[in-house]
């Protein structure tokens, strides 16, 4: 009786380890799932980039001097003509007003000329034609007595030489009157001086001006360089401008992502300082080139409604839309495989069972991939966390549902 209950315990235990060993067999691999989900899916190409002003302008001097007066400091608004920066400028005065006493001079000569010296040469030009006619009329009248034997030849001789003499004075008045009047050679020339002199007062009040340094436009100061009291030269910058007039974003993103971004994209932008206010923007230039030492292609970004807390200089990051799909059909990317000859295919747990499904890829995203043939909403795809392979028995672990939104990752393509 011992042995025989004996036996039948020891067939009572190998028949509960052979079930328990067919149950665990049964089981399956413990596998992590992905579940496939529908939804909306954007396609970007994220970077980041830096705020920058179409219109910055650096105040400079033309010439050597030293800074009386700084008038502006960083963030003061000005406007155009507004003086920002005054130079020492007594020399430069005393200059405008020697040039200012040459033009008074050069314009009273002119005066004296059309006041006094036209009307006496005109007078001049009268007496020496009087003087000619009666040193003519003797002339004749020593003709007449010669012949008649009343005078000598000598008295004939002194009425030709003073006629003409008087002819000669005549011309010499006429020549005087004719210099003397508009657009004569007198007249010319001190047109010509007073042109010269106002020139000159124009170029001295020119020097002055420019030491007096003003605004071009309206535009904000956000950097100042220098002192009451420095010495400002020619090429040293000693206040930057920057004018209201346009908000860009300029950036650059890996040459590999060329095939996506198109002028007019759409774009969004936060800035690294307000995470929480994001921007729009708008793609208005790619650089015709690529960077040949980075790899990279130059973009800017036009900011239509700039807010007002951006800065010239500020980080901002930015995410050009490239496409998107309203209802795409979506899976995490890491659940994706590979074959040996390059085709993705994916893993699907159904009814316990590992199964091989080919798939084709749409949009990429940051983590997630939009399917366009393969799979359906709700199907649980197998990561490739563990070793399962096609027709092996699996169960569920965990599960992870794709997610349309996921977190941009700068310098990464969604």
């Amino acid at each position: 009786m011992t042995f025989k209950r004996t036996y039948l315990f020891w067939i009572a235990a190998l028949l509960v380890a052979g079930l328990g060993f067919y149950a665990w067999s049964q089981r399956g691999l413990a596998v992590e799932l992905a579940r496939v989900s529908q939804g909306p899916m954007v396609q970007s190409v994220v970077t980041s980039g830096r705020i920058a002003s179409v219109a910055r302008t650096d105040v400079m001097s033309q010439s050597t001097a030293r800074i009386e007066q700084m008038l502006v400091r960083e963030g003061d608004a000005v406007q155009a003509g507004q003086v920002l920066v005054r130079l020492r400028d007594d020399e430069a005065s005393a200059n405008v007003k020697a040039a200012q006493a040459a033009v008074a001079e050069a314009q009273a000569r002119l005066r004296q000329l059309s006041s006094v010296q036209l009307p006496v040469s005109e007078q001049q030009l009268a007496q020496a034609r009087a003087a000619a006619v009666q040193a003519e009329q003797e002339l004749v009248r020593a003709q007449d007595l010669l012949k008649q034997g009343f005078i000598s030849q000598a008295r004939l001789d002194d009425a030709l030489r003073q006629a003409q003499t008087a002819r000669a004075v005549v011309l010499a008045a006429n020549a005087q009157a004719q210099g003397n009047q508009t657009g004569g050679a007198e007249a010319a020339a001190a047109q010509a001086r007073l042109a010269q002199a106002l020139a000159s007062a124009a170029a001295a009040a020119s020097r002055l001006d420019n030491l007096s340094l003003r605004a071009p436009v309206a535009a904000t100061v956000i950097s100042r360089q220098a002192d009451p009291g420095d010495t400002a030269q020619p090429g040293h910058v000693l206040l930057t401008l920057v004018s209201g007039a346009e908000t860009r974003i300029e950036t650059s993103v890996d040459e590999k992502n060329l095939k996506y971004i198109r002028l007019g994209q759409a774009a969004r932008a936060s800035a690294d300082a307000y995470p929480d206010q994001p921007f729009a923007a708008t793609l208005s230039t790619i650089a015709p080139a690529v960077d040949a030492q980075r790899g990279t292609v130059d973009l800017k970004l036009q900011v239509p409604q700039p807010p007002a807390f951006l800065r010239p200089d500020m980080t901002v990051s930015v995410e050009i839309i490239t496409a998107q799909v309203p209802n795409a059909l979506r899976l995490t990317t890491d659940a994706l495989r590979r074959d040996t000859s390059g085709k993705t295919f994916v893993l699907v747990a159904r009814d316990g069972l590992a199964v091989r499904f080919d798939v084709t890829l749409g949009l990429q995203g940051v983590g997630t991939t939009q399917i366009l043939t393969g799979l359906a909403d709700g199907e649980s795809v197998i990561l490739p966390t563990t070793s399962a392979a096609a027709g092996d028995r699996v169960r569920p672990k965990s599960e992870a549902k794709a997610q349309g939104n996921a977190q941009p990752i700068p310098g990464l393509t969604q």
